[in-house]
């Protein structure tokens, strides 16, 4: 909720509640880029800092515990009106976000890391990682459909939309603490998966990332999805405030999709039962493919085919990203048989490294979409030009589409981590005595 908040509507916040200069936005714009590159950057040195973390706590809750509170604060303050304009609002806004960043990392990489410690079994990991996506896709949708609703509520309760943007925030870090406190007390932490493992350090960091071959496709490959995916979600607004015109329809159009895509990850574990994931990866590419072309196609004065277009989409999408995170977990065995050293959270802190640069990436072509098609200074749908519009629509379907595309093909070229082989690879690290005999089952 908090990260979809933050990369979904903080332009839209900046653009269309506060309504910032145009100069001050591309200031703004070049924050962003180069301020979730930098953080992005510096995602494996926190994953070093978890690995290598130490307490009677564990190494991952520590962090979870002390990134939630600060990431929670600092969201509420990017959704606070604190009167200031020109540089003094630049020179805020970008401490106030790189802090976020840095907080919001410490948070999220300890958390997803935890995931390969709880099993290594393929088909449980599946199991617990559809309940993570679910929840994590019940937060992005409350969001989603929630946004136009819910801050119109506080904003009439407050007397402006800014007020009402920043109850929102507020609302939604309140849940993020709740939901992370159900993770610190009920999730009891392994401690002796690992025989032994050894120290890694920042020197070494680089050769963890690098010698891992199937984790840097999978990087790649997660990486250019994420980027196509967080490009088409993050234009949602614009797309029914300027596009379709009707701003109202795109919570129902939300919520219709959030229904979609939860019941795609309910029903993943039973699928793959029944299909590897070479099959379901390319299945769900197909219909991501069928989604775009529908959508890019649709007439705007009816939302059947929009809605058909976004189902497809959502269903895909929804699937890809569930085996994104079990390709991730399974490199984390593959990188302990290669090298002898076990980096669940340097691994997983590719994870925030790819979402923040896709994140990045978007924001990016959505704020310099948004300028140059001329609907940063339209009011209503009918103020935008044809021009503009199709600029917009290319945006959204066309190079996202490319994006994830090229994603399936590195995949399938690639990646070699299958049932068999990850089978092979648990084997031989029980024979070297790697992996305790029974621990993680």
């Amino acid at each position: 909720m908090v990260y979809s908040m933050v990369s979904m509507y903080l332009i839209y916040y900046l653009t269309d509640i506060i309504e910032l200069p145009t100069s001050t936005l591309w200031w703004i714009t070049v924050i962003v880029l180069c301020a979730r590159i930098f953080d992005a950057l510096n995602d494996p040195i926190m994953g070093v800092i978890v690995d290598n973390t130490k307490t009677r706590f564990g190494k991952f809750k520590p962090w979870i515990a002390l990134g939630a509170l600060v990431s929670g604060m600092l969201t509420v303050l990017l959704f606070t009106d604190f009167g200031l304009q020109g540089a003094g609002y630049i020179a805020v806004f970008a401490l106030i976000y790189i802090a976020w960043g840095l907080a919001y990392t410490a948070n999220d990489i300890s958390y997803w890391s935890m995931l390969p410690s709880l099993s290594l079994e393929q088909k449980e990991r599946e199991q617990i990682g559809a309940v993570a996506r679910i929840c994590a896709n019940v937060g992005l949708f409350f969001v989603v459909a929630g946004i136009v609703p819910i801050t119109s509520a506080f904003g009439n309760a407050l007397g402006s939309m800014q007020k009402g943007y920043f109850a929102f925030s507020l609302l939604v870090v309140e849940i993020m603490w709740a939901g992370q406190c159900i993770t610190l007390v009920g999730v009891k932490e392994p401690r002796n998966l690992v025989a032994q493992n050894k120290h890694t350090s920042l020197k070494e960091l680089l050769k963890v990332i690098f010698g891992n071959d199937q984790l840097l496709y999978t990087a790649v490959s997660m990486a250019l999805f994420m980027i196509g995916y967080t490009t088409t979600t993050s234009f949602g607004l614009y797309f029914f405030k300027y596009a379709y015109g009707d701003e109202g329809m795109y919570s129902i159009f939300a919520l219709i999709l959030g229904v979609s895509q939860i019941a795609a990850l309910v029903v993943f574990p039973l699928i793959s039962r029944h299909f590897e994931r070479r099959t379901l990866y390319a299945f769900s590419t197909g219909l991501v493919v069928a989604g775009y072309v529908i959508f890019f196609f649709a007439p705007l004065n009816t939302m059947l085919f929009i809605g058909i277009a976004g189902v497809l989409l959502f269903i895909g999408q929804a699937f890809i990203q569930l085996m994104m995170l079990m390709f991730l977990a399974d490199t984390v065995e593959y990188g302990f048989w290669k090298s002898g050293r076990r980096n669940d959270s340097v691994t997983f802190s590719i994870q925030p490294f790819i979402n923040k640069m896709g994140g990045a990436v978007a924001s990016g072509v959505v704020s310099a979409t948004v300028i140059v098609s001329g609907i940063k200074d339209a009011q209503s749908a009918e103020q935008v030009t044809a021009g503009g519009l199709l600029m917009m629509k290319m945006a959204m379907m066309i190079f996202p589409l490319l994006c994830i595309l090229a994603g399936f093909l590195l995949y399938l070229k690639k990646y070699k981590i299958d049932s068999s082989l990850y089978a092979r690879i648990l084997k031989e690290l029980r024979e070297r005595g790697d992996i305790r005999t029974g621990e993680g089952e």
